[in-house]
């Protein structure tokens, strides 16, 4: 198994992750590696920007629009003034 060192870790993150750790059961290192797990299992999982943005607004609810019916074909922009 690998190993790392986090370097110049402030105080109070230190204790929080102390704070957490027990209140989970498990020593810092093991909660420190379960933190990780699900940060990286999260990022995986988090799709392109479509599929975040529906995530985001799904509970919203959608909205039915009327499309009007296309009559003209499509023509290209002209930038012309």
């Amino acid at each position: 198994m690998a190993a790392i060192t986090v370097r110049n870790l402030d105080d109070d993150l230190k204790a929080q992750l102390r704070i957490v750790a027990a209140s989970h059961g498990r020593s810092m290192e093991e909660e420190a590696r379960v933190i990780i797990r699900q940060a990286l299992s999260r990022q995986g999982k988090r799709g392109g920007l479509g599929s975040r943005i529906h995530s985001r607004f799904a509970a919203v609810g959608g909205a039915d629009l009327e499309l009007p019916e296309r009559k003209d074909n499509a023509r290209a922009a002209s930038f012309d003034e």
